[in-house]
């Protein structure tokens, strides 16, 4: 056995840039009880899937749910949930209604609305007009180059 090489099965996945209409209208892709899906990618390669599991997803906060543990947020292509932002460090303080926020996270469920398990959540509302104006193209940007 080649010790240089990784077994696919050892290799994390790093996050995927996806807007909330690309998980929507994704398909369940289970294997050997592995949670992936396949995706539509953006751009020229619109034919190829893009196999993700852990997503990074930008967007609004429309509403904080009155566990404070999930909220709901609005990215340019619809809604979308994450679950599990209190067990996630510097997740809380960015949780207000109108932040525009990054999240890190691990799919849940894809319809009838994306659903995610925060991993990692950082508030980008400083400069969210810029954040806002970019993530499309940074999304179809990264996943033109994803083999």
């Amino acid at each position: 056995m080649d010790h240089g090489q990784i077994s696919v099965e050892n290799k994390k996945s790093p996050p995927i840039k996806v807007l909330s209409s690309q998980l929507r209208e994704g398909k369940d892709n289970r294997l050997n009880g592995k949670l992936e899906f396949n995706i539509k990618r953006l751009g020229q390669w619109k034919n190829t899937a893009l196999v993700v599991s852990v997503v990074w997803m930008q967007g609004t906060i429309l509403e904080v749910r009155s566990d404070h543990n999930t909220v709901l947020l609005l990215d340019e292509t619809g809604t979308f949930v994450v679950n599990g932002v209190n067990n996630i460090p510097k997740g809380n303080p960015c949780l207000l209604q109108g932040n525009y926020v990054m999240v890190m996270g691990m799919i849940q469920a894809l319809s009838p609305e994306p659903v995610l398990r925060a991993v990692k959540m950082a508030d980008l509302s400083e400069r969210a007009a810029i954040h806002r104006r970019m993530w499309k193209l940074e999304v179809e940007d990264l996943q033109q180059t994803l083999t």
